[in-house]
Order: C-alpha cells, then sequence, then structure tokens
C-alpha cells in the first residue's frame, strides 16, 4: 500500500513537473508571438507604397538622425550652388542668390552684401561672364551642436577669351530649423565664412 502511495506521488511529481514545462514552453511560444507580431507591424507602418505613372513604387520611412550627414552635405551642397552659380542675367543672379539666402542666416547676406557694394554682379553682367562652382568634398561634424562643416570646391569663371579657376574653400555651423519649402532639409547655415577663395589657374579659350 505505501509502494501504491510512493509510486501515486512520484507520477503526480512528474505531471506537476510536466505541466509547468509546458506551461513555460507556451508562455514562451506565445511571447515571441507577440514579439515578432510586433516588429512585422513596425516594418510594415515604415513602409509605404507610391503610384507614379502606373507604377507601384516602395518607400520605406526612416529617423532623420539615419540620414543626418546626408542632409547635411546636400543642403550645404544646394547652398554653395545657388550662391555661387552666375549668369550675365541680373533675373538669374536674383533667383538664384535669393534660394541661398533662404538656407542661411545673415552671414551669408553680409558677404551678398559685400560682393554687390564692390561691383562684383555688375562685372558679371557687363563682362557676359558665367560662373559655376564645383564642389570636391564637405565635411560635416555631428557629434557636437551646431554642426561644424567645411566646404571645398573650385570655382570656374567663363570669359569671352579665358576660362579662370579659383580654390574655394568655406566653413560655418548648421542648426536645426522648420522644413519648409524654402528650406526643404530643415537646416540654416550660420556663422558662415569664405576662408579661401584665389586663382589657381587662367586658360585661354
Amino acid at each position: 500500500m505505501f509502494s501504491k502511495a510512493k509510486h501515486i506521488d512520484t507520477a503526480f511529481r512528474h505531471v506537476r513537473g510536466f505541466s509547468l514545462v509546458l506551461i513555460v514552453a507556451c508562455t514562451l511560444v506565445c511571447l515571441y508571438a507577440i514579439y515578432s507580431n510586433h516588429r512585422t507591424t513596425l516594418a510594415a507602418q515604415q513602409r509605404i507604397y507610391i503610384l507614379a505613372n502606373g507604377n507601384v513604387l516602395e518607400a520605406y520611412a526612416a529617423d532623420r538622425k539615419d540620414n543626418l550627414p546626408v542632409e547635411a552635405r546636400d543642403h550645404i551642397r544646394m547652398f554653395h550652388h545657388y550662391f555661387f552659380t552666375l549668369d550675365p542675367d541680373e533675373k538669374v543672379i536674383t533667383s538664384n542668390i535669393t534660394r541661398a539666402l533662404y538656407l542661411a542666416d545673415g552671414s551669408a547676406k553680409k558677404q551678398y552684401d559685400n560682393l554687390k557694394e564692390s561691383g562684383y554682379y555688375i562685372n558679371i553682367v557687363s563682362g557676359n561672364i558665367s560662373q559655376q562652382v564645383i564642389i570636391d568634398s564637405i565635411y560635416v561634424n555631428t557629434d557636437s551642436y551646431p554642426f561644424y562643416f567645411k566646404c571645398i570646391g573650385k570655382e570656374k569663371l567663363v570669359r569671352t577669351t579665358s576660362m579662370v579657376t579659383r580654390s574655394l574653400i568655406t566653413e560655418g555651423f548648421l542648426r536645426n530649423v522648420e522644413r519648409s519649402d524654402n528650406d526643404p532639409h530643415g537646416f540654416l547655415i550660420e556663422r558662415w565664412q569664405v576662408i579661401e577663395n584665389k586663382d589657381l589657374k587662367t586658360e585661354a579659350r
């Protein structure tokens, strides 16, 4: 009789142990299912589909910090393009400079005013000069705010009889602002200054 009771007690402990293992396993499976479902839902929320010209294009959402260096460099590139790309047409010059000044603070306006007072833009128009900027490299330090940057490039001035190549090195800082149609990246260039701008070579045309 004691032997039967002992067997019953052993069997009960085995059943209890098996039940506990089963409960723990079921709990783990449920938790994994919830986690997988949550991860799948987040991935689906970050994916959208765009219909363009009858084609379905897939797009992904991303945090700004993931693309911060890329957006910062493009903002700097756009600013320099608009500020230094000039043609012998007052409307083109005004249009480009206006676009550039939306991307920077008063330091850029001060540079523009200095060039205007010195007759730089009048000389561009009267001399039929076209100017373009070629950006070689842009360094942005995103470890500290506001973000310091240095832009290195060249200016090409095409005159009737010659083409002049100038070095161009500028530096400044970027701070965050609200995005807008005039400032799609949501940055503003501050304390911008030209630290080198000298003739490198002159070629006859």
